[in-house]
């Protein structure tokens, strides 16, 4: 078995390139990888497509990454929540472009991408402007638009425990969107709170095994967006 444990999160990130797409781990603070994305933003890669459920907080995250120019392409459900600022002055600006998503029907993309799914068929968005360009079927008397699955050169996301092999476990909503990223992301890279030797996690409870795991990164005190944008920190 391989020890994937990497020094640093700079490390971690080091070989994320120019035009890369890239899954970032969220649904709420839980599962935000704070540490890897400010990370990236000093490792300085340019003209991503990101893939998240929101448009991130404050001046910090994801909103910081989106901020500092470095997000060309959004792929997301939620472009604007109560404390995204950054995203909407670039899309007003026309300097970012936006592929809005339902929910249901992203997390659906991602698994399917990293199911080894090319496409499915589902009702959502049926009849709404989202479906405009999408070809749509009618099966059993209904009808359906044609969805295509999501994968990404990079996942980015965030665990509450790992092993050195790559078992993750996770806390809270981080478990939304993370295990599906994790499978769908050719390389995926786990920060944990704690990582421990092989052994050290009960099996019944891991939620990503380390197979679709490439790098794990202990990042012992996790910042907390909701703390950062409180205090109206930015980053860098």
């Amino acid at each position: 078995m391989i020890n994937k444990q990497v020094a640093s999160a700079a490390e971690a990130v080091a070989d994320l390139f120019d035009g890369a797409t890239i899954m970032i781990g969220g649904f709420g603070e839980a599962g935000s990888p704070i540490e890897l994305i400010h990370a990236l933003i000093d490792q300085g890669a340019r003209n991503l497509t990101a893939v998240n459920n929101n448009t991130g907080s404050g001046e910090v995250g994801l909103a910081a990454l989106i901020k500092a120019g470095r997000v060309s392409r959004m792929i997301c459900s939620y472009p604007r929540t109560a404390n995204s600022t950054e995203f909407p002055k670039l899309y007003h600006r026309g300097a970012i472009q936006l592929d809005l998503v339902p929910q249901g029907t992203l997390a659906e993309r991602i698994r399917a991408g990293g199911a080894g799914i090319p496409a499915f068929y589902t009702p959502t968005s049926l009849d709404t402007p989202l479906e405009k360009g999408k070809e749509r079927r009618t099966i059993n008397g209904r009808d359906y638009v044609l969805e295509y699955g999501l994968t990404a050169d990079f996942a980015i996301i965030k665990g509450r425990v790992a092993d050195t092999y790559g078992n993750v476990v996770y806390n809270m909503t981080a478990r939304n969107f993370s295990p599906l990223m994790a499978m769908a992301g050719k390389i995926t890279i786990v920060q944990a709170a704690e990582v421990v030797a092989p052994g050290g996690l009960d099996p019944e409870v891991i939620v990503t095994p380390g197979i679709f795991v490439n790098r794990v990164v202990e990042i012992t005190h996790p910042a907390h967006e909701s703390t950062l944008v409180a205090a109206g920190e930015s980053y860098p």
